[in-house]
């Protein structure tokens, strides 16, 4: 499928609709399909209720493994190791680097507990705090067979074991017994506890209901297809979840420096992941957004995955023409994207313009391809939006804070008074009197 340079989307900040049609670009609604959802219900319910006996009907059926046992479906540390074992040279080192990558960036993460003594006569020996621990079990879904991607084990295991999870049990299915060996490898290099082939929403449904087999987690984490996301979506409030990720985004923010070939090279690279991704170019230059629809027009038919590219751009993407770097701020503010690419001189003096983004790449050399695999920091970001009021994945992720109260007899007689006064308000009587019980008398 071919892409003429006239065929993207060219928008102009001045163009006296440009702000309906900005957001007609960036409206996606995730269509539900009713029957996808009436098949994750049943899912649910039959692993909920018959717990191995499901999975392993479901397993069959759906992943055409002839397995009797759920033993059959437990991969044995041994075989983690031997798949990590059996890698090229290359292959190993590159997994490895990633790895102590991704696992350094998150060791600066931890949170950690604090508490302080209130000193005020009234208020003397009165100690207040927080008390950070990390999830007991956590559940890591990895895409399988032909869509294998051990950068979602690295991303997702790694801050979970540097937050202290007690066990981490990753699913990810084998179609017809076809095993990804880096997937298993990346599995070896974090340290996952345990390892079942199995996938889809009845995956889902085991680690959060659990069965005879598989334990019940407190958390699952992710990406998978719209089978797996709804399932999330169902389960969430009986385990926790990461995020129903919408469809990949990248903005590039440009003014007229550079390669043209690396912004259309950019543009491709989010283009190529789904025909719903977003790839957007904000640019100062007229003439710079016209070498990059010509690098386009250029580089797409070397592209294996044009036709997916070409589809994304063709109806998701834009190249906007912008009046300044300011205005092209406050624009990436307004569309919060996944990925925000600074791609101008002194890039670094447009941070402090950015509010919402999942992650800033700053300068030219700064590609996000290096975000999705090595550079360190999390690859699995807010989408749609969601950026505004959402954060990366990262070690925070897997730990709870707990408040810690440690009234003293002083504190309680300061602190009961303004207790009753509000607790009366409201109506709450013995919340009232709870407190005034520990007041001394006059």
């Amino acid at each position: 499928m071919s892409l003429r340079s006239t065929d993207m989307r060219r928008l102009r900040t001045t163009d006296r609709d440009f702000a309906n049609m900005l957001d007609a670009l960036l409206a996606f609604e995730s269509s539900t399909d009713e029957s996808i959802e009436r098949t994750v219900a049943d899912i649910l319910t039959q692993v909920r209720t018959r717990g191995d006996a499901a999975v392993l009907e479901y397993t069959q059926r759906f992943d055409k493994l002839d397995v009797a046992e759920m033993s059959g479906l437990e991969l044995a540390k041994s075989e983690l190791q031997a798949a990590l074992n059996g890698l090229p040279a290359a292959q190993r080192e590159a997994l490895e680097q990633a790895a102590a990558r991704v696992r350094a960036y998150h060791e600066r993460q931890p949170l950690t507990s604090w508490e302080y003594e209130e000193t005020t006569p009234d208020m003397q020996g009165t100690r207040l705090g927080q008390m950070v621990t990390p999830l007991d079990r956590v559940g890591l879904y990895v895409p399988g067979g032909k869509a294998a991607y051990p950068s979602s084990v690295l991303m997702n295991a790694i801050p979970a074991k540097v937050a202290g999870v007690g066990e981490l049990i990753m699913v990810v299915p084998t179609p017809r017994g076809e095993k990804n060996a880096l997937v298993l490898a990346a599995a070896a290099i974090t340290g996952v506890d345990r390892v079942f082939t199995i996938g889809g929403a009845q995956a889902v449904a085991a680690l959060a209901y659990g069965t005879q087999t598989i334990p019940q987690v407190d958390k699952i984490v992710g990406p998978g297809n719209a089978y797996v996301a709804s399932a999330k979506r169902r389960v969430f409030g009986t385990v926790g979840i990461d995020m129903v990720a919408g469809p990949s985004e990248v903005l590039i923010i440009s003014d007229g420096h550079g390669d043209p070939d690396w912004v259309a090279m950019d543009l491709f690279a989010q283009a190529e992941h789904d025909e719903l991704a977003q790839s957007i170019l904000l640019c100062t230059s007229v003439e710079f957004i016209e070498a990059v629809a010509a690098s386009i027009e250029k580089l797409l038919p070397q592209m294996p995955r044009q036709e997916t590219i070409a589809t994304s751009l063709r109806n998701r993407g834009a190249l906007i023409h912008v009046r300044d770097l300011n205005e092209a701020c406050e624009i990436a503010n307004r569309i919060a994207p996944e990925h925000l690419e600074i791609c101008t001189e002194n890039a670094r003096s447009l941070i402090g313009k950015i509010r919402h983004a999942g992650a800033i790449f700053i300068g030219h050399y700064s590609v996000e391809a290096l975000g999705d695999y090595c550079a360190g920091p999390n690859h699995v970001l807010p989408t749609m939006r969601s950026a505004r009021f959402s954060s990366p994945l990262g070690v925070y992720d897997f730990q709870k804070r707990t408040s810690l109260i440690e009234v003293s007899a002083v504190g309680a007689n300061t602190l009961g008074r303004v207790a009753s006064v509000l607790a009366h308000g409201e109506g709450l009587q013995a919340h009232a009197r709870s407190a005034e019980f520990r007041l001394k008398s006059e």
